[in-house]
């Protein structure tokens, strides 16, 4: 045996705790493992940073387990040490004896020549700079200080081809130094000894999977070829570390798994399609369902813009994805739509809050023509979302719920223009029953007193005038009842009225009245008294006869004036042109 091969031997051991190391033990990543020979010793040499803290016993009792499932072919003795990076010496140790296998009994034969040469071949000792720590003295020379890692490769941090010679391995390791036997388990693994079916199978899947990739012509024929890389990676696996194939089949399989990674990439791709093209069949019901179809479009198409014009998948996935962007373009439109609708849903429940403020606070006619028009605005908006809207269903939710203060709105603005018009009719109407009044024609204001007081009572009890339309029930109804008094009072003066008219009427105007609850006043005409006058003077001039007509003629007229006066129990007041009182008659008693 070679020092070579030990040596290798002993590194496939030092990574095997190695790995033990990061499987088992806290931190066992800052682990270094060291192993070598000594005067047929094997000697194990474990390092760690002062920071960790490190359980002993577990240590020793990790690597106790890995040898004993290398078990050795006879009794071998190993040394354990534990030391502190940057010290000198180790700080524990742990002497192992291995025991091995129970061998068969076989006819003892004397030693040929071959034999002795084969001993004679085996080193008596690997060259190891260690020795157990002893006490020294000032005159003793230093020992050179134990330290297998000196000149060898950190197995953490420096990277290695893990190509290992299939040869005598079984502790195996250890059993190659001291007997040179091979275990019978070793030799039977796959790919060890015998021809690798294995690694045939998967190189010629790789030769043939480019092109059984671009004849596919389905989502099933992608999906089974997948299957058939993933089952030629599986069986890649049971060949060992210790194979010539092992670190072929590392690769190859790692080509494998990769392709096949790509191909399932592109199956999951197409599978999200499928379902966003399913989910496309039904009108969407919510902008989150929209949201969703265009997430599913998004995760279908980027891993498929991944697959370039040199790819073998690209026959297939082109064409798809060609129709997929249209998809998702059509679905990015109904977003932009939708968005578009849902502003004026957002917009239209925000003019519906004013308006709701807006009548909250209407006081006057224009205030709720606004509170009208504004849920007009409302309605409108919510009236032109289509049926295929999301927003659909909310938007006639809300129309249930908003046209009726509409209507109402609608109403009370009738309501205040009616109430409106009727205050101010009233209002016009009584003042004309006055200007009827101030003429003394109570037939007249009777009427438009009874109109006006009409009007007042068909102001709406909504309407924002009723108030003011009732404030003026009262007093109108007291100018009709005054002005019905005036008009029986009329009535029955009506007979003085023409008993005057008959006395004030002759070739000339006489006189002119007035007839009232004060009395009758009677005013002399300029033409009257003037011809009284000029009959006067003519008399004195002529004859004392005239002055007796003129004079008769003026107690004529007294004396009737007094007498329809008398009739009608009224007073009697005669003016002078100048509105002089030249005869006063009052009733008796």
């Amino acid at each position: 045996m070679t020092v070579a091969v030990q040596q290798e031997d002993l590194q496939i051991l030092a990574r095997t705790l190695q790995e033990q190391f990061l499987a088992e033990v806290p931190s066992g990543e800052v682990f270094q493992i060291k192993c070598a020979v000594n005067k047929d010793e094997l000697m194990i040499l474990t390092q760690h940073p002062v920071s960790i803290k490190v359980d002993t016993e577990q240590i020793f009792s990790v690597i106790e387990e890995v040898i004993q499932s290398l078990a050795p072919y006879r009794e071998q003795q190993i040394q354990c040490f534990l030391r502190m990076l940057g010290e000198k010496l180790p700080y524990a140790k742990r002497s192992l004896m291995m025991k091995g296998y129970e061998q068969i009994e076989t006819p003892v034969k004397e030693k040929n020549e071959e034999d002795e040469i084969a001993e004679e071949a085996i080193p008596a000792a690997y060259p190891l700079a260690y020795s157990p720590p002893v006490s020294q003295t000032e005159d003793e020379t230093e020992e050179e200080i134990f330290d297998p890692l000196a000149g060898t490769p950190d197995l953490l941090t420096t990277p290695h081809r893990r190509q290992i010679s299939p040869i005598f391995l079984g502790m195996a390791l250890i059993g190659v130094v001291l007997v040179g036997g091979v275990g019978a388990y070793v030799l039977t693994r796959p790919c060890v000894m015998s021809e690798c079916r294995e690694m045939q199978t998967a190189e010629e899947l790789k030769t043939q999977s480019r092109q059984l990739i671009s004849r596919a012509k389905s989502d099933n024929e992608l999906a089974a070829i997948t299957q058939q890389l993933e089952t030629a990676s599986a069986a890649l696996t049971v060949i060992p570390l210790w194979s010539p194939h092992y670190q072929q089949a590392e690769e190859l399989k790692f080509s494998l798994s990769a392709q096949s990674e790509k191909i399932n990439q592109v199956l999951k791709a197409l599978e999200t399609a499928t379902v966003a093209e399913q989910k496309m069949k039904t009108p969407a019901n919510s902008p989150e369902e929209l949201k969703a179809r265009q997430n599913l479009w998004r995760q279908a198409i980027a891993p498929l813009e991944l697959v370039n014009a040199n790819n073998e998948l690209y026959r297939l996935v082109q064409p798809r994805l060609l129709r997929y962007r249209a998809n998702l373009k059509t679905v990015n439109q109904q977003i932009q739509t939708e968005e578009k609708w849902l502003k004026k849903l957002v917009d239209a429940k925000a003019v519906a809050g004013v308006a709701a403020r807006r009548e909250s606070t209407a006081k006057t006619i224009p205030d709720w023509q606004k509170v009208q028009s504004t849920w007009q605005i409302v309605v409108n908006a919510l009236n032109v979302i289509p049926q295929t809207s999301p927003g659909y269903q909310e938007a006639q939710q809300l129309l249930l719920e908003y046209k009726p203060k509409l209507a109402r709105a609608r109403d009370r603005v009738t309501i205040e223009e009616l109430g409106a018009k009727s205050y101010q009719q009233l209002i016009s109407i009584a003042k004309q029953a006055k200007a009827y009044e101030q003429q003394q024609q109570w037939q007249a204001a009777v009427i438009y007193w009874e109109q006006a007081l009409q009007a007042a009572k068909q102001v709406s009890n909504d309407s924002l005038y009723y108030n003011q339309a009732q404030s003026a029930i009262a007093p109108y109804s007291a100018s009709l009842k005054q002005a019905q008094e005036k008009l029986q009072l009329d009535s029955a003066w009506q007979q003085t009225r023409t008993d005057l008219n008959k006395t004030c009427s002759s070739e000339i105007r006489i006189c002119n009245f007035t007839v009232d609850e004060k009395g009758i006043s009677v005013r002399i005409t300029p033409e009257y008294e003037q011809m009284l006058q000029s009959g006067i003077s003519e008399a004195t001039t002529n004859n004392s006869s005239a002055i007796v007509d003129v004079t008769n003629h003026w107690e004529i007229l007294q004396e009737a004036l007094t007498v329809i006066s008398e009739n009608a129990n009224l007073p009697l007041f005669i003016y002078n042109t100048e509105n002089q009182v030249i005869y006063i008659r009052t009733p008796q008693g």
